[in-house]
């Protein structure tokens, strides 16, 4: 079968496309034949040498949706011809990949498989942000970086699902309509970091409710500066890095910080299948979109990832075996 090794850590040459040995369900695992795997920014990190909490890659990837054509010896949930999404199975970048049976969930019929491998990373999170780490509630404002991206598109719908309003940053102006039809009410465009004035008097001038921002160092005094009293600050993503040592005294206006991490939201099976059947149920009823921004074939990952990190994509990317 053909997968994306990572032959060194560094550029995008470091991936290259190779011929691997066929995978073997082992106990409590199934072979997944793979349809769509999502491009992440976590690979991108994992590639430069940067992965997080043991994960280090050959073949990369974390994400996907397909079907089983084998199971494995105790293996009592699913079938051979079941249609599965994940999140978190390393490897994703291939024909082909064995899975536990505990990082797999089911996707229903209504759902196709490009949408369902899209929706698993980027969709889990923003359900993280908006309903576990800073529950949104009605009459909220929140200030969405990186708003017309595929997280930033999905933690939009949420935080308007939940009665909250969206104060959406994007970088450039053709990115303003995306992020307004996905119900942002305010768009600024800013790839500066210069953001926080607009931001609190588009708040009424009080100051945000709460800020996601997952775009690097430059941006963490702005988002700040825009939260209002005991405001929260949701910092993620560690790709773009941190901004530093931090005198906790100093924090303004008795707000909260917290790092929000994926898999404080699904940290066991149980949790990883009711958080992904709810976000598909808002997907079948027509509340949240899964927006698309482009596919690429499985040769061409390196395309992948340069899009990626030039900030100049929107929605989700994936590769197709």
């Amino acid at each position: 079968m053909k997968a994306v090794r990572m032959t060194h850590v560094g550029d995008v040459d470091a991936l290259e496309y190779y011929d691997e040995a066929e995978p073997k369900a082992g106990e409590n695992q199934v072979v997944v034949e793979v349809a769509a795997a999502g491009v992440n920014f976590m690979d991108i990190g994992a590639r430069r040498g940067m992965a997080s909490r043991g994960y280090k890659p050959s073949i990369l990837g974390v994400e996907g949706a397909g079907r089983v054509i084998e199971v494995g010896p105790g293996v009592t949930e699913f079938n051979v011809g079941d249609r599965v999404a994940w999140v978190f199975v390393p490897s994703s970048y291939a024909e082909r990949i064995v899975a536990p049976v505990s990082s797999l969930v089911k996707v229903p019929d209504e759902i196709d498989d490009k949408t369902a491998a899209a929706a698993m990373m980027q969709g889990l999170t923003a359900s993280h942000f908006a309903t576990d780490f800073y529950p949104v509630q009605p009459g909220d404002v929140a200030l969405v970086h990186a708003g017309a991206g595929g997280l930033g598109l999905l933690l939009t719908q949420i935080i308007k699902l939940r009665g909250g309003s969206v104060i959406s940053r994007v970088s450039s102006e053709s990115k303003v309509a995306i992020a307004k039809e996905a119900g942002a009410d305010h768009v600024i465009v800013d790839s500066e970091g210069n953001f926080a004035v607009e931001a609190v008097r588009l708040s009424g001038g009080e100051g945000v409710h709460v800020v996601y921002d997952g775009s690097g160092p430059t941006t963490f005094q702005g988002s700040l500066d825009a939260l209002r009293r005991s405001g929260t600050f949701c910092w993620y993503g560690p790709v773009l890095g941190g901004p530093g040592a931090l005198d906790i005294m100093s924090l303004p206006k008795s707000i909260k910080l917290g790092y929000a991490v994926f898999l404080d939201h699904v940290h066991t099976p149980e949790l990883l299948r009711a958080r992904s059947e709810n976000l598909f149920q808002w997907i079948q009823n027509g509340e949240l979109k899964v927006n698309i921004g482009n596919t690429y074939h499985l040769s061409d990952a390196r395309q992948a990832h340069v899009a990626m990190e030039s900030r100049a994509t929107t929605g989700k990317l994936l590769l197709m075996p």
